[in-house]
């Protein structure tokens, strides 16, 4: 099964993921920032980066533009979490290297589809409200 890390300084977001993805067998790897994620990334490549975009030290923008500037990462998914998704977001994540993005509050009956769509096609191939694609 496929390996996601998932980046989240909240406890209950990461817990929610962590529930919703482990029992579909899924290999969770876990950071708690972006100095966190980036030492982890440095070791492994999985095969989609979740990454809150909000972080106490290195912004979930940062770490996807630091991760789209290596070879490994070039077409791995990396989906961007957020709380605040406004007018002009999408974009502002695309630009940075996001291939798209699931807004929070999570939808827990959608998310697991969402996060298997996007391993196997890159991107979801019908997008419920609040995620985007190019």
């Amino acid at each position: 099964m496929a390996t996601v890390l998932i980046v989240e300084d909240n406890e209950r977001n990461m817990r929610l993921m962590r529930l919703l993805l482990r029992p579909l067998g899924y290999e969770l790897l876990e950071a708690v920032d972006g100095t966190e994620a980036l030492a982890t990334l440095a070791g492994t490549t999985p095969d989609i980066i979740l990454v809150d975009i909000q972080l106490p030290d290195v912004d979930g923008l940062e770490i996807t533009r630091r991760l789209r500037k290596e070879p490994r990462f070039a077409t791995t998914p990396i989906v961007a979490l957020t709380a605040y998704a406004m007018p002009g977001d999408r974009e502002m994540f695309l630009r940075a290297g996001c291939t798209g993005y699931v807004a929070k509050p999570i939808d827990t009956r959608s998310f697991p589809d969402i996060i298997a769509s996007y391993l196997h096609a890159g991107a979801p191939p019908s997008m419920p409200e609040g995620t985007a694609t190019e």
